[in-house]
Formats: structure tokens, sequence, C-alpha cells
């Protein structure tokens, strides 16, 4: 009996440690982990490789102008012999009301309406600042809505 007690403790001793053991190593683990990520850092070169972009997205209710506008924004940019990217259509954006036809009683009547957002988006590659001056002086038809950055 005496022998088979000393073998269990033996056993769960050496359990023990090799629990130490994989602790040690799982914590060791995180820890380079954790190195490994702050190591990647995003360079400055990177930064300045960057071309500058400007990006115009053009938003309208009805395609027809909006279609014109953006022919004439691409017509002033293209004068000026800048280089172009797009117009890339991007998802419609539709707004849907329904409202009671009467104000009390009939309720299965109803009327639907919608509201149809176009839009555009235009990049131009390195602008230079007479593309931008003259981008600003165009007059556009009401209606359209112009947003302009730099990226």
């Amino acid at each position: 009996m005496a022998s088979t007690k000393t073998t269990k403790k033996t056993t769960t001793a050496k359990a023990e440690q090799t629990n130490k053991v994989v602790a040690k190593k799982a914590t060791a683990k995180k820890v380079s982990k954790a190195k490994e990520t702050k190591k990647v850092a995003p360079s400055k070169k990177a930064a300045k490789d960057v071309i500058p972009k400007l990006r115009i997205r053009v938003r309208a209710y009805e395609h027809k102008i909006l279609d014109a506008s953006v022919k004439q924004i691409i017509d002033t940019t293209a004068r000026l012999d800048a280089n172009i990217v797009g117009p890339i259509p991007l998802p419609t954006e539709i707004k849907k009301y329904t409202v009671n036809r009467s104000s009390f009683i009939f309720k299965d009547a109803r009327e639907q309406f919608e509201m149809r957002v176009h839009k555009r988006v235009i990049d131009i590659m390195s602008p230079s600042p007479k593309v931008i001056d003259a981008l600003t002086n165009i007059s556009l038809p009401s209606g359209v809505n112009i947003d302009v950055k730099m990226i």
C-alpha cells in the first residue's frame, strides 16, 4: 500500500509541474503576440507614396440633371488635362413613405410615396490648382448637391 501512495503523489506532482509549464508557455505566447502587434506600424514612406485625390460626390433627385452636371464636371477637368476616374454610379437611395388616405375610418386605404436619390462619384488624380479653381467656378443646376474631399 505504501508504494501505491508514493506513485500517486509523484504522478500528481508531475501533473502540477506540467500545468505550470503549460501556463508559462501560454503567457509567453501572449507576450510575444503583443510584441508582434506593436512592431507592425505603418511606415512613413507608404504615406508619402499616396497620390493626392480629389473625390467629388454628386447627388440629385433626377438622374438626367445629375448626368448633365457630371458631364459638365468631366468636361472642365478634361480641358485642363487632369486624370479622371469615373463617373462611378453608386446605389440609388430610396426613401419610402406610407400615408393614410383618409383621416378617420378607412385604414386599408393608403398611399405610398418614394424619394430616389441618385449618386455618382468622380475621382481626380493629383489635381492641379487650376483644376481646383475651375471646379469652384462651375455653375451647376439647382437640385444638385456636391461634396468635395481631398484624400
